[in-house]
């Protein structure tokens, strides 16, 4: 059995409310934070508030269709960017032309970034022919507050315009 890390238990401990109750619960993250935002400009103690995210769901956004090019020219990049950090370092520690060490470097990088990105593509070929990018988010944002405010933090959000009561509250 492992011992926790140190700052372990005053995390966990942050993370919660002894007993919270429902305050609210949106759509979207921007209007649980204006909520919060609004607790907080009236005075109240929002230290005793959570905003918690619920019912997670992945979304992936098809960005392109991936060519052996487009494959090629992130891989220049990224073997790029590698060569001219080796490069760099290189030119710390070596003796000799600094440009010709980190021109090197740089030119080392871009090919190998590119060999090893079009193997890679080519081992997949076929399985996945597009890039994206993905997120897990919620579809629910729901505002917990610790019991003994809870009432003053509905009294406060009733002169919120536009603020959702929780109509199991």
């Amino acid at each position: 059995m492992s011992n926790p890390t140190p700052g372990a238990y005053a995390r966990s401990s942050l993370l919660k409310l002894e007993f919270p109750q429902s305050l609210a619960v949106y759509d979207d993250y921007t209007t649980a934070q204006r909520t919060v935002d609004f607790l907080a400009d009236e005075g109240f103690p929002v230290q005793n508030c959570m905003i918690v995210g619920t019912d997670l769901k992945q979304v992936e956004r098809i960005t392109g269709r991936l060519t052996s090019g487009r494959v090629a020219a992130g891989g220049a990049m990224s073997g790029l960017w590698f060569g001219l950090f080796v490069g760099v370092l290189f030119s710390f520690f070596g003796t000799g032309d600094t440009l010709a060490i980190i021109a090197s470097t740089v030119l080392l990088g871009l090919a190998f970034g590119v060999v090893f990105a079009l193997a890679g593509y080519a081992v997949t070929r076929g399985q996945r022919d597009f890039s994206s990018v993905s997120s897990v988010v919620a579809t629910r944002y729901e505002v917990l507050v610790e019991h003994k405010v809870a009432a003053q933090a509905r009294e406060l959000l009733a002169k919120l315009p536009g603020a959702l009561p929780n109509p199991f509250s």
